[in-house]
């Protein structure tokens, strides 16, 4: 399941539609957005370690991205924004569903958060540049691919880090991401075109074009005792770091 529908000249109205339908409980943890609430540890382990690589930082300290600026596309109602500014982060989430943006200030007001948020698209957003880019979830879910990927790189710092996850297009994803998860409830029906999936190699080629070099991918994988985690299994979801050429 995807944090949000973003995108630069790509938005597919429909999609915006469907996500900003989930804002009301984006924050509930037993809500539809379960799904994101289990996932959102293991992505933020595969990130921490990825700043602790990439900037060659203490891996003890608290805030590894003091001093740093970061830009969530697709950032839903901030559950990946908000950890990113505890630690120490200059945030700002972008969202092309406004209920989603609405959801995401008023949460991360509670919470005693300064993150910027801003609906809408992000090609026609001026926010300069940022050390640390992520899209979570997002690219399976706008029509020109090439574009978004343009939009990111137009984004990222010289010496920044980006990070992206995605399903994998293969039977394993149409079976349980598609078939079986929206089947059981666990996804939101909808959410997901198995068709717009992309291979590690077609995000490749695509970061490539865009003057950007894809870090080796991990997988995202499930298992009964483990639950979800990070695996070399990448025939379901799979996340991976880009830097620029």
């Amino acid at each position: 399941m995807p944090d949000a529908t973003v995108t630069s000249v790509t938005i597919r109205p429909e999609e915006a539609a469907h996500f900003g339908k989930l804002a009301s409980d984006w924050w509930d943890p037993k809500g539809r957005s379960a799904m994101l609430h289990r996932l959102n540890p293991v992505r933020l382990e595969f990130i921490r370690h990825a700043i602790d690589a990439h900037w060659a930082q203490d891996i003890r300290t608290m805030k590894p991205l003091a001093g740093k600026r970061a830009l969530d596309v697709g950032c839903g109602a901030g559950l990946l924004c908000e950890p990113l500014a505890r630690l120490g982060a200059e945030v700002t989430g972008v969202d092309a569903a406004p209920a989603n943006i609405e959801a995401a200030a008023l949460h991360a007001q509670g919470m005693g958060l300064d993150i910027a948020y801003r609906a809408g698209e992000l090609g026609t957003m001026d926010a300069g540049r940022f050390d640390l880019v992520t899209a979570m979830e997002v690219i399976e879910h706008v029509a020109d691919k090439g574009a978004f990927v343009h939009e990111l790189a137009l984004r990222l710092a010289p010496d920044g880090l980006m990070v992206l996850s995605t399903p994998n297009r293969t039977a394993a994803s149409r079976l349980l991401l598609v078939g079986a998860a929206e089947a059981i409830g666990a996804v939101p029906h909808g959410t997901h075109d198995w068709d717009d999936f992309v291979t590690p190699e077609e995000l490749r080629q695509l970061l490539s074009a865009a003057g950007l070099t894809m870090g080796a991918p991990r997988g995202i994988g499930f298992s009964p005792v483990h639950g979800l985690r990070l695996t070399g299994d990448l025939s379901l979801n799979y996340i991976v770091t880009v830097k620029r050429d």
